[in-house]
């Protein structure tokens, strides 16, 4: 059993982070593992369907990114919307923070904000005058590790074709390879996460299991409730996904809406996704960490390091890895 955070850990040469997308969304390279017998392929995500047998669910998740930066030249400051709290209430990141504390207020974004509350950890609760006009004055918010602000073709390409449900910070990456033509010819489901700021947050505890996972919001609609439940396998597209189907109490899978918190970590096993598609995550992060509960660790780790060999392209903007099931020994804890 792996609950050291060091053993999450694994060198990437920076020029394989992509902080660009590839010319078409299906042209990423996917890596398939198969976790039973550590085999790999080297494809591309246009050969996704061809995986895919009678029975089987895509599952994708239709949250949409916000444009929740939003910034003020002089003097300099920003403020980042993190979870809307009601009629013009937002919980917010704001840097610097001590120029804004309880009962503070600014013009920015074409609105006046007012600082109700100063949360424990630092975040505001923010309170606007009128409503921001985000697609007028918001700025994209990409990840850090891009090290760029967001330009036009970021409009685009930081989003799902599907995505329509506002409310993440962050993509959920797996789905952006898909295009309208895959989409149209497999049988899939939306459910929706909204993607919290607290996906890049580092777990900083050496044994993960003392790790406190950042809380986000889902839905699960009727219709998707009910393709789940006559489906024989269940593909999961990206870590969002997945959280939800596991946060499901056993038993079938019901509409609802609700928050999770929900850490996926060896020797825990999924329950629900028989397959997922997935991005090459950071090292240490709970991302990683969530995959290796499906494929066990040290399968994961070998296939990193495949691809760092094969010069595949990682993280948010990066190349696919298609898993085919689960590995039972490792994941039970028994390797």
């Amino acid at each position: 059993m792996s609950r050291r955070l060091s053993d999450y850990h694994y060198d990437l040469p920076p020029e394989l982070i992509a902080d660009r997308p590839v010319s078409r969304r299906d042209a990423s390279r996917m890596l398939v593992l198969d976790p039973v017998s550590g085999r790999f392929e080297h494809r591309l995500f246009s050969d996704f369907p061809s995986y895919l047998e009678s029975g089987d669910l895509v599952v994708l998740n239709d949250s949409r990114v916000i444009k929740a930066r939003l910034l003020r030249e002089s003097p300099a400051m920003e403020i980042f919307l993190l979870e809307s709290l009601g009629d013009r209430l937002w919980k917010c990141l704001v840097r610097p923070g001590r120029k804004l504390r309880t009962g503070d207020s600014v013009e920015i974004a074409g609105t006046r904000a007012h600082v109700r509350e100063v949360l424990p950890d630092g975040e505001r609760v923010v309170f606007f005058e009128t409503p921001p006009d985000l697609e007028v004055h918001g700025h994209l918010p990409l990840p850090p590790y891009f090290q760029r602000p967001a330009d036009a073709r970021d409009e685009d390409r930081y989003q799902t074709i599907y995505a329509r449900q506002p409310g993440s910070v962050a993509a959920p990456t797996a789905g952006l390879h898909f295009t309208p033509e895959i989409l149209a010819r497999i049988p899939h489901a939306f459910l929706t996460l909204h993607v919290g700021a607290g996906t890049f947050l580092p777990v900083k505890s050496d044994d993960i299991a003392d790790h406190r996972m950042h809380e986000e919001h889902y839905s699960i609609p009727p219709e998707t409730a009910e393709a789940i439940e006559n489906a024989r396998r269940l593909v999961a597209i990206g870590t969002t996904v997945t959280r939800v189907l596991e946060s499901q109490p056993p038993g079938p899978i019901r509409p609802c809406s609700g928050s999770t918190r929900i850490f996926l970590h060896p020797p825990k096993r999924l329950q629900r996704a028989g397959m997922l598609l997935t991005n090459f995550h950071l090292p240490g992060s709970t991302l990683l960490m969530l995959v290796s509960a499906m494929a066990g660790r040290e399968t994961i780790l070998t296939a990193y390091q495949e691809a760092i060999r094969e010069r595949y392209r990682f993280f948010s903007y990066g190349d696919c890895m298609l898993i085919l099931g689960s590995q039972p020994s490792e994941v039970d804890g028994k390797a």
